[in-house]
């Protein structure tokens, strides 16, 4: 099936765009027409023909900017935006593995991209009345896997909250902002998670992953083993 997404010529922007669902939503607006600009640490081996890869480091302050500032001196804004950069590099151990290094490491990764970008691009989208901002979060916002990804669950709360923060500020200005939460998705990240959960098992990957498939299945809802309520 085909259809027509009528992105001819609109500018956008993609966070993350080299690998995994970024690589994948790049190419797709590409081939929907779209000129397409995404951030880059290295440019892919095979890169999607048209698209412009900025070399920026989205952690920090310096690579957001350099990122925006590029596109909005080629462009003169953006139509739309959408940040897919995020992930996990927290070791397992539980809350008290998770040094403030690790903390502010996953925050500047999952969260302080969209906010910084948002507050660079989001100008010349109410000064044109029009623009759509996607933010990817992910189901863990509400089903975190203490083992390994507080930190990154966290961060992904903290971006759905400020999502619906801004929708509410910028929608009446004919700005749409969106969060969208996927489940697992088979990228090069998560296969790496996989593997990781597995060899701290002692199992393979494909045990790995029904490992994660059972914790992302469980009901946020349901109480932890050995949980005891207590009375209110």
């Amino acid at each position: 099936m085909s259809f027509d997404l009528h992105l001819n010529g609109l500018r956008a922007v993609v966070t993350g765009g080299t690998l995994g669902l970024g690589a994948a939503v790049v190419k797709t607006l590409a081939e929907a027409g779209a000129r397409v600009a995404t951030s880059a640490r290295t440019v892919p081996a095979h890169p999607v023909e048209g698209v412009a890869y900025i070399p920026a480091d989205l952690s920090t302050a310096e690579g957001t900017s350099h990122l925006a500032q590029t596109v909005l001196r080629e462009w003169g804004g953006v139509d739309i935006l959408i940040n897919v950069l995020g992930g996990s590099r927290t070791p397992g151990g539980g809350f008290a593995a998770i040094s403030d290094e690790h903390w502010f490491a996953e925050l500047n990764l999952n969260l302080m991209p969209p906010v910084r970008l948002d507050r660079a691009l989001l100008p010349s989208m109410l000064a044109q009345g029009s623009g759509v901002i996607i933010h990817v979060s992910s189901i863990q916002r509400v089903l975190p896997l203490p083992e390994s990804t507080t930190a990154y669950a966290a961060a992904k709360g903290a971006l759905t909250t400020y999502s619906k923060s801004l929708a509410r500020e910028v929608t009446p200005k004919g700005v749409r902002v969106l969060s969208v939460a996927p489940g697992w998705i088979e990228t090069e990240a998560s296969v790496a998670f996989a593997e990781r959960t597995a060899a701290r098992a002692g199992t393979d990957y494909e045990g790995g992953k029904k490992i994660v498939m059972d914790w992302l299945g469980e009901s946020q809802w349901a109480d932890p083993p050995n949980h005891k309520k207590l009375p209110i």
